[in-house]
């Protein structure tokens, strides 16, 4: 069975908050680890989903959508600055293979190789958003993921996590029926 829509939009509407941002990266300890502060998350982390970035290496800057789902940077809380490292991740999506999960990751290690700095979101636009040389990849497959990809991450050596959707898309399904409960009512 092919991966669901529902599953890869839940999952990154969930990743796209600091919160959601740091369960996700819970499951992936090492990276848990980079947080400057836990206490302080949502000046810790910066969770930016469908990223975009401006290339400095042409007379013309070219600004491009970055082929990931979310990225996620890092900020020193007491200096409000951005530190060096930056999370890239890639949420599994509908009929995609192997190689066009790989191919979104080194797409970026391309474009990234050159000076850059970050759209960022209206509230961090303070924040100094040059790029730096410290980018993590992490991917996010499901169980209904082929195996083959799974087997291909783990033979390239790049780190992933399995994200069980079912949890996600009940609390939608909620909020949804809330709604509509609702909507019904005020008529």
């Amino acid at each position: 069975m092919p991966v669901q829509k529902s599953h890869y939009e839940a999952s990154l509407a969930e990743y796209s908050n600091s919160l959601g941002a740091i369960a996700l990266l819970k499951l992936h300890r090492p990276y848990l680890e980079m947080i400057p502060s836990l206490r302080r998350p949502d000046e810790s982390l910066i969770a930016i989903p469908l990223p975009i970035v401006r290339l400095r290496s042409t007379p013309a800057l070219d600004t491009i959508s970055l082929p990931c789902d979310l990225a996620i940077l890092m900020c020193d809380p007491e200096w409000k600055i951005k530190t060096g490292v930056e999370l890239f991740i890639f949420i599994h999506r509908p009929h995609e293979d192997f190689s066009d999960l790989l191919g979104r990751w080194r797409q970026i290690q391309v474009w990234l190789d050159k000076d850059y700095e970050w759209l960022m979101p209206l509230r961090h636009s303070h924040i100094l958003s040059e790029g730096t040389n410290t980018r993590y990849p992490l991917f996010v497959v499901f169980p209904d993921t082929p195996e083959r990809i799974k087997r291909g991450l783990v033979g390239a050596d790049l780190p992933f996590v399995i994200q069980t959707p079912e949890s996600l898309i009940d609390e939608d399904r909620s909020e949804e029926e809330g709604l509509g409960a609702k909507g019904l009512n005020e008529y």
